[in-house]
C-alpha cells in the first residue's frame, strides 16, 4: 500500500496484485465514456475486467478509510519495435491491439499506456482523480517503466463535437492551464502534449443498433451529434450505417 497526498489529504492506493479482492468495487464504479463506446471491434480488449487479470499489477486502485473511490488502468506497450517509432494515430485502439500481440509474442513492454481513470460519482471534484493518474505513474516507475502515455479523451469536447481537436485542446484559462478539465488534470501533473490521435476509436453499427445504443432517430445521412461524443457520427441511410471516429490527444508523462 502506497500512500498520496491531494487537495490536504491522504489517500492509500493498492494494486489489484496486492489486493485481488478489491476487484468488484472497483469494476462498479462504471465505465469509459457513453454507452456507445462499449460497442467498438476493440471494445472488448478494453474491459476493465479482462485487463484486471491479465495485468493485475496495472490496475491502482484509490481508498477512502477502505472505501474503493477510483481505479486506474494502464497497459505496457513495447515501442520502437515493429514499426511502432511513434505513438499510433489509431491511439486507444491501436495501444489496446499492440499490447494485446505483445502479450501473444511474449514482448515485454517499455512504456505505459494509461487507459481508464474513473472516480465514484458521489466524489468528483475532491482532486481524486489526481491522486489516480499520480499512483498509476508511481506504480509504473515501480514496475521499471520510464514513460506513461495516455491517448486522452478530452470531455469537454463533447460540447462542440464538429469543432477542431487541437483549436479545443490549445485553449487556455487565465492561469494559462488548458481549458478542458482532463487535459489540464494532466498538464498540470506534468504531462506533455504529444500529438492527435485522430482515429483514436472507431466504432460502427447499424442505425438500428445507434438508435438503441444512444436514443437519437438518425432519419438523416449526414453528420449527426449524439450524446457524450467529441465528434459527431457519420451517417448513410442507404448502406443503413452510421460510423463514429473518435479523436484523442496523446500526453506523455515521465515517471521519474
Amino acid at each position: 500500500m502506497t500512500m498520496f497526498s491531494a487537495s490536504g489529504r491522504s489517500w492509500d492506493v493498492v494494486t489489484l496484485a496486492e489486493r485481488p479482492d478489491l476487484l468488484r468495487p472497483a469494476l462498479e464504479l462504471g465505465g469509459v465514456g457513453p454507452e456507445f463506446m462499449q460497442h467498438g471491434p476493440v471494445a472488448l480488449l478494453a474491459s476493465a475486467g479482462l485487463l484486471s487479470h491479465r495485468w493485475p499489477e496495472h490496475f491502482a486502485i484509490v481508498l477512502d478509510a477502505g472505501r474503493v473511490v477510483a481505479r486506474a488502468v494502464s497497459i505496457p506497450l513495447a515501442m520502437g519495435v515493429g514499426g511502432r517509432d511513434e505513438l499510433p494515430d489509431h491511439g486507444w485502439d491501436a495501444a489496446l491491439l499492440w499490447a494485446a500481440e505483445d502479450a501473444l509474442r511474449g514482448r515485454r513492454g517499455t512504456c505505459v499506456v494509461a487507459l481508464d481513470i474513473q472516480v465514484a460519482e458521489d466524489r468528483r471534484g475532491e482532486g481524486i482523480s489526481t491522486v489516480a493518474l499520480a499512483a498509476l505513474r508511481h506504480h509504473a516507475a515501480l514496475l521499471g517503466f520510464q514513460q506513461v502515455v495516455a491517448p486522452v479523451r478530452p470531455t469537454g469536447k463533447a460540447r462542440e463535437p464538429f469543432g477542431d481537436l487541437m483549436e479545443y485542446a490549445g485553449r487556455r484559462r487565465p492561469d494559462g492551464l488548458p481549458a478542458d478539465p482532463w487535459i489540464r488534470v494532466h498538464v498540470r501533473a506534468g504531462g506533455r502534449i504529444v500529438k492527435p490521435a485522430p482515429f483514436s476509436m472507431t466504432i460502427q453499427g447499424t442505425l438500428r443498433q445507434w438508435r438503441r445504443w444512444t436514443g437519437q432517430p438518425f432519419e438523416q445521412d449526414g453528420l449527426v451529434a449524439v450524446p457524450g461524443g467529441l465528434a459527431p457520427v457519420m451517417v448513410s441511410q442507404a448502406l443503413d450505417l452510421g460510423v463514429y471516429v473518435e479523436p484523442n490527444l496523446w500526453i506523455r508523462h515521465d515517471t521519474g
